[in-house]
């Protein structure tokens, strides 16, 4: 079958990306499972780090990535209804590692799921076909944008989950999204319209700001290295932001702590300028704020974000299509951060 294969590890990325029309089929779907026939697929940063290696994770290569897809249900396997058969569906790429029983009586209910991922533990979804468990999989309607339905999933399912599930962030609360223009930052800023909330963004390009406020940002702040958080006091009248959704990390981390008013949340999902930040414990006890970590989301959870997209609430951010023997383009495109919003695969 046709597929986009990582072929090893490197950087620079797109000189070990290939299209390939004889790699092997996936085959009929196991118990539990289906088969879905692509028709578009979205990169994320996970494809970078694939592609580099991932650190602590031992990956065979030559390999496929990518945990978003857009397609319909070609087959299922015993267990299965086969009202699924011709489906347009989305998938969450986390699957859930069930986890043994506590022989000590400790409650699981104090433990955060552990995850693998489609396309990054497992053979991913940038190919012609690929099989999902039939828990991850959620409709869409069958006329909908299958480039926006494949880029919507993941990033929408992970700033959901730690905005709303574990930062339980309110109505008409401010929030600030930095680094606008990646699929996650994308997402929350569509997320927090949707629930009512004012959005201050960052973006070290004034370009990628502009498109933010295109889409409904209230305020756009141009990070070229001086300490913004001063910025943010001064649009919210010194009080600070309830939440802070930040995936740079080390190199925003402070300022988002100096942003945050009294009580307010730092959420992250990933740290991509380095995990070593300078923070501010006085900050943190005194005015009592919450630093929550923040990885996918679970199948619930990835139920209530595709109602979302199936009743037109809440979208995605599609930057650039791409034809599959393009890959290597696309990789060089996200390698290099020129993107707002989504890449996508077009199989169709």
């Amino acid at each position: 079958m046709k597929a986009i294969v990582i072929t090893k590890q490197g950087l620079p990325v797109p000189p070990n990306i290939t299209f390939q029309t004889d790699w092997p089929d996936v085959g009929e779907p196991g118990a539990g499972e289906v088969r879905i026939r692509t028709l578009a697929s979205a990169m994320n940063h996970m494809d970078l780090w694939v592609g580099r290696g991932v650190p602590g994770l031992t990956l065979d290569y030559p390999r496929i990535s990518g945990c978003d897809a857009c397609g319909t249900v070609e087959a299922v396997g015993e267990g299965v209804s086969d009202q699924w058969i011709g489906r347009r569906v989305i998938v969450n790429a986390a699957t859930r590692v069930a986890q043994p029983a506590n022989i000590d009586g400790v409650p699981g209910s104090t433990l955060a799921p552990e995850y693998q991922l489609i396309g990054e533990h497992h053979q991913g979804m940038h190919a012609e076909a690929f099989l999902m468990p039939a828990d991850n999989i959620a409709p869409v309607p069958d006329d909908c944008d299958a480039f926006e339905a494949a880029a919507f999933g993941l990033t929408t399912l992970t700033a959901y989950s730690m905005m709303f599930t574990k930062g339980q962030l309110m109505p008409g609360q401010l929030v600030l999204v930095t680094g606008i223009g990646g699929g996650v930052a994308t997402s929350a800023l569509a997320l927090a319209k949707h629930r009512g909330c004012p959005v201050i963004v960052t973006s070290r390009h004034q370009w990628k700001l502009d498109k933010a406020l295109a889409l409904g940002a209230d305020h756009a702040i141009l990070d070229e290295g001086q300490d913004w958080s001063k910025e943010v006091r001064a649009i919210t009248h010194k009080r600070g932001v309830d939440m802070v959704v930040d995936s740079t990390g080390k190199a925003t981390h402070l300022h988002c702590i100096k942003s945050l008013a009294r009580g307010g949340a730092y959420v992250t999902p990933g740290c991509t300028t380095g995990p070593d930040a300078t923070t501010d414990l006085a900050r943190l006890f005194w005015n009592q704020l919450r630093l929550l970590g923040s990885t996918m989301g679970s199948n619930e959870e990835f139920r209530e974000v595709a109602a979302l997209f199936s009743a037109n609430k809440v979208g995605a951010v599609v930057d650039t299509v791409f034809k599959p023997e393009d890959a290597s383009k696309a990789w060089a495109h996200l390698e290099e951060g020129k993107q707002f919003g989504k890449l996508v695969f077009d199989w169709s």
